[in-house]
C-alpha cells in the first residue's frame, strides 16, 4: 500500500492526487535567530547517518507532510514543503501558513527547486528512495526519519519529533507538544471511561473507489490511530493484519460483516463512498452498525499519519464521536 498517496481515495480521484499556531509570528522569528546562533549539531538519522550542523537549522525544507507538521509545531518557518497545496487540505489543524515554496510531489521533490532555496537542513523520511536521499544529501545536509513503525508508532512519533527538534533547536517546544499530546490523552481516556466505554471494540478505517469499486482501509491495532485507541483504552475491532509499517489493512463491504455491532469510524477527506457509493448497497445498509446508527465520519483535516498535532485531534474527535 503506498502511502505516499494522499490517501488511496485521493488517488482514485486525482491521480496522486495539537492544536498548533502557524510559526510567523515574532516569537517564532526571535526563537529562530536565537538557534542560529547555537553551537555545532551532530545527529544520527534513521538511516544510521551521522548528520552535523554548524547551528541548528533555520532555512529547513521538508519533503513529508508529518515532518512539515511537526516543524510547525516545534514554531519553525521552514522554506519549503512538499504538496503545499494538498497539505492544506489533509492537515488543516496543524495549518501551514506564512511563506512556503512547494517543492513539488512528496514522493518526487524537484531537486532543482529545494537547490534554489540553499537549505541549511532538508528533512526526509525512509519513504524516499536512496538513490533520492542521495541527491537530496548533495544539495544540503539531509536528516532522515522514520515515519511509521507498527512496533511502536507512539513511540517513533515522538521519537522523530524530538530528532527534528534538536536538529533545530526546538527542543524545549517539543517537550510542551508532546505534554500536551499526553494530557490530551489522559483526558480522552477519562471520559470513555465516565461513559462507560473502557474496553469498548471499535473500527477505524477509510475508504477509497476504484472503477466503482469500494475498497475498506482499515486503521488496524498496528497504526497510528489503532495505537492511539489503545492508549484511550478502546479495543480494535479488526480481524485483519496491517503492514509493517503504517498498519493499513484492506477489505471490502462484505468484509465488513465481521466486525458485528461495533461502531465504525472513519476518516474520508474529500470523497465519501460510505455515504455515496455505498449508500444503496444490501450489505452495507444491513450491516448491524449502519442500521443503529454507530457510523461517524471524522471531521475532514485530520492527517492518520501526522504527529502529536493530528492526534490531539483524532482524540478529541473520537471521544465526541463515542460519547455523543
Amino acid at each position: 500500500m503506498n502511502r505516499l498517496i494522499l490517501s488511496a481515495a485521493a488517488a482514485a480521484a486525482s491521480l496522486l492526487a495539537l492544536s498548533a499556531c502557524g510559526s510567523t509570528d515574532v516569537a517564532a522569528d526571535t526563537a529562530a535567530s536565537a538557534s542560529s546562533s547555537a553551537g555545532p549539531v551532530t545527529l544520527t538519522d534513521a538511516t544510521g547517518t551521522k548528520v552535523v550542523l554548524e547551528h541548528p537549522a533555520t532555512r529547513v525544507v521538508s519533503t513529508e507532510w508529518v515532518v512539515t507538521e511537526d516543524l510547525i509545531s516545534l514554531g519553525v518557518q521552514q522554506v519549503g514543503a512538499a504538496d503545499v497545496a494538498d497539505y492544506k487540505v489533509y492537515d488543516t489543524d496543524v495549518p501551514l501558513t506564512g511563506d512556503v515554496t512547494d517543492i513539488g510531489l512528496r514522493g518526487e521533490p524537484s531537486m532543482d527547486t529545494v537547490a534554489s532555496l540553499s537549505p541549511d537542513l532538508i528533512i526526509a523520511t525512509t519513504d524516499l528512495t536512496a538513490s533520492v536521499i542521495k541527491q537530496l544529501r548533495a544539495i544540503a545536509p539531509t536528516l532522515v526519519v522514520n515515519p511509521a513503525n507498527g512496533a511502536d508508532q507512539i513511540g517513533q512519533m515522538t521519537t522523530d519529533l524530538d530528532l527534528i527538534a534538536q536538529a533545530t533547536g526546538r527542543t524545549a517546544q517539543a517537550a510542551t507538544v508532546e505534554k500536551t499530546f499526553e494530557t490530551t490523552l489522559a483526558t480522552g481516556k477519562k471520559a470513555l471511561a465516565a461513559a462507560g466505554l473502557a474496553g469498548t471494540k471499535v473500527a477505524v478505517a477509510d475508504s477509497y473507489t476504484v472503477s466503482n469499486q469500494v475498497t475498506v482501509r482499515p486503521y488496524t491495532s498496528t497504526s497510528l490511530f489503532g495505537a492511539v485507541d489503545k492508549e484511550l483504552g478502546l479495543v480494535d475491532a479488526w480481524d485483519v493484519t496491517g503492514d509493517k509499517s503504517y498498519g493499513l489493512g484492506s477489505t471490502d463491504v462484505e468484509g465488513l460483516t465481521k466486525l458485528g455491532d461495533v461502531p465504525l469510524v472513519y476518516e474520508n477527506s474529500g470523497e465519501d463512498p460510505f455515504t455515496v457509493e455505498l449508500a444503496g448497497n444490501a450489505v452495507w445498509k444491513n450491516l448491524p452498525f449502519v442500521k443503529d446508527g454507530k457510523v461517524t465520519r471524522l471531521p475532514d483535516g485530520i492527517w492518520p499519519f501526522g504527529g502529536p498535532g493530528s492526534m490531539d485531534a483524532y482524540i478529541d474527535a473520537l471521544v465526541n464521536a463515542l460519547t455523543k
